[in-house]
């Protein structure tokens, strides 16, 4: 009996070190005239991979995120954030391991905590929208990190403002700021390649130690703590949830946990928002409809956002065990295969003139489902805090519409550009505001007056 010998797609025979390039610099260019040569799946290698499968097509996406886990690895496709995130992440654990993980950070995220999280949100937008100079050009992109930030810190780590909580951010963001600027793969790929041989990664392992130091504090105070079941923070959840044995997270794997939701729900959700932003104001009548703050409508513009600028550009899969059957190739083992969500989402077929702002799209009897619009994933490892993203998306968006007055500073839309591992808008989103923000109240209705520099009234 013979046995076949396992077959890959067809891909471009260029050099390792210009494929790299065509994926740096060519970005969707090259994929769409990668795709357009040698079809909906195609091998490719890179300096930071010498062997995967691009996919393109939503129906081999479907076997991909319906395969198994115990044979399909998305923990060792994200091999490259575990010296930022911690060996026990969610992010990078397969199999049962991750399932347990999985189960005991899904709770936090769903039901009635999620609207606990809301006021927190909109106290996040108030208190950075009352800060926003008038009349003079400002980026976004930063001021949409502070927001993300400011909810992470309350909702997620149950710090309130003060001394304790701004100085977890200040190391939060020493040692997300690295990794998160233009150069911030290379950065990634000098810790898992190189470990503490340079001196930027010793920097960066210092800023690490700066938040474990503060992290590992809180977790034994935390322990310690009578009331601990009192809090509806996700940190005080993760410590008490319990597995099927009754067995709780070490200290060591609620600080790898608490990392994660850090840089998956802030980082890529202020990237989001900013490019949400840059579409909105750009698209007239979409932003007139918008400024209704209808949330069915926010939704949508949100959803269209990160169908035409998905953050993250891609995810993976490691195959492991045996050969895996996929569109009607043989993947070998040890072959990572990553579904294209930016082209995916910018294919004629499923969205027609892909390239035009319509967030009606998601109002369709038939709106896209979960293997045509990816941005967070899918299948067993679909992103654990999607709700709460975007229902945080939506919150800030609406409070920016009810009380500022926004115009871009620039005629067109953003250039992508890779920072760390986000495509973030090149600019950071230059804007100008007309008038001073209306006043906030408790309700998330605007009062209808200007605030002045000394009065901010939050939610």
């Amino acid at each position: 009996m013979s046995v076949s010998t396992p077959t890959l797609p067809p891909g471009p025979r260029l050099p390792r070190l210009l494929q790299t390039a065509g994926f740096m610099l060519g970005g969707v260019r090259f994929l769409e005239a990668c795709r357009r040569r040698y079809g909906d799946m195609v091998t490719m290698s890179t300096l930071f991979d010498n062997g995967f499968v691009m996919v393109f097509d939503p129906t081999v996406v479907k076997e991909l995120f319906q395969g198994p886990g115990e044979q399909l690895h998305a923990g060792e496709a994200n091999a490259l954030l575990g010296p930022i995130l911690g060996e026990r992440s969610v992010l990078l654990l397969d199999g049962a391991e991750h399932l347990r993980h999985r189960r005991l950070l899904l709770p936090p995220f769903h039901g009635q905590r999620m609207q606990a999280y809301v006021d927190a949100m909109r106290e996040a937008a108030d208190l950075e929208i009352d800060s926003w100079p008038v009349g003079a050009p400002f980026t976004l992109l930063g001021r949409m990190q502070a927001i993300t930030l400011r909810v992470i810190i309350r909702a997620v780590f149950g710090y309130e403002a003060g001394p304790a909580a701004d100085e977890l951010s200040r190391r939060l963001r020493a040692m997300i700021d690295p990794i998160s600027r233009p150069r911030g793969l290379v950065l990634l790929s000098a810790l898992d390649r190189f470990g503490r041989g340079k001196r930027t990664v010793r920097r960066f392992e210092a800023q690490r130690l700066a938040v474990d130091e503060l992290l590992y504090a809180e977790i034994a105070s935390r322990r310690a703590d009578p009331d601990l079941a009192e809090r509806s923070d996700v940190f005080s959840a993760l410590l008490l949830a319990e597995d099927d044995h009754g067995d709780r997270l070490s200290d060591r794997e609620v600080r790898d946990e608490l990392v994660t939701l850090l840089l998956a729900g802030h980082e890529t959700t202020a990237v989001g928002l900013a490019w949400t932003f840059d579409l909105l104001l750009h698209s007239p009548a979409a932003r007139e409809r918008a400024a209704q703050r209808d949330d069915e409508y926010l939704d949508a513009v949100v959803k269209e956002s990160l169908r035409i600028r998905p953050v993250i550009p891609g995810v993976g899969r490691v195959v492991r065990g045996r050969p895996f059957r996929l569109g009607g190739y043989e993947i070998p083992v040890g072959f990572e295969i990553n579904p294209s969500i930016r082209l995916i989402h910018r294919r004629a077929d499923l969205y027609p003139e892909p390239h035009a702002f319509r967030p009606e799209r998601f109002l369709a009897p038939n709106p896209p489902d979960t293997y045509t619009w990816i941005p967070f994933g899918g299948g067993t490892r679909r992103c654990l805090g999607a709700s709460f993203a975007l229902t945080e998306m939506r919150i800030v968006l609406s409070r920016v519409l009810e009380r500022a007055a926004l115009r871009p500073a620039e005629p067109a839309l953003e250039e992508a550009t890779f920072r760390g591992i986000t495509l973030a808008p090149r600019g950071g989103v230059r804007v100008v505001q007309d008038r001073a923000p209306t006043v906030a109240n408790a309700y998330g209705d605007s009062a209808g007056q200007p605030t002045s520099p000394a009065s901010i009234v939050a939610t």
